[in-house]
């Protein structure tokens, strides 16, 4: 079990230092920055999630839960914030995994939950 509260220490305390230091594109989208926050912020708390709910079941706390959804909020956002839209989805860490599923992909997934880019 500490092994998992560390992966989601560490993943709160990148999604708080990737906050600090964006810097909104100039001319967007940056797409590459945006599914970087994609890829290696809201993949890796999706993963973390279902690890913990697969294979020898962990029940996650409230505040492990809280920062792992305060992370992921985090990263949508920033994934938003490379298109040069403001938005901050109320999601649970529950439906993203769930639309990762549905969707096999963290970028439909993404556009699902924010509309960011809007759909044609």
């Amino acid at each position: 079990m500490s092994e998992l509260r560390d992966r989601i220490d560490a993943l709160a305390a990148r999604a708080r230092a990737d906050q600090r230091a964006f810097d909104a594109p100039e001319n967007p989208p940056d797409e590459e920055r945006a599914l970087g926050y994609l890829r290696d912020g809201v993949g890796d708390v999706v993963n973390v999630y279902v690890e913990a709910r697969t294979g020898e079941f962990v029940r996650l706390d409230r505040e492990e839960m809280d920062r792992l959804e305060r992370a992921l909020a985090d990263w949508l956002e920033l994934y938003a914030r490379c298109h040069g839209k403001d938005v901050r989805p109320e999601v649970t860490v529950r439906e993203v995994a769930e639309f990762v599923v549905k969707t096999y992909d963290l970028k439909d997934t993404a556009q699902l939950l924010t509309g960011v880019p809007a759909r044609r």
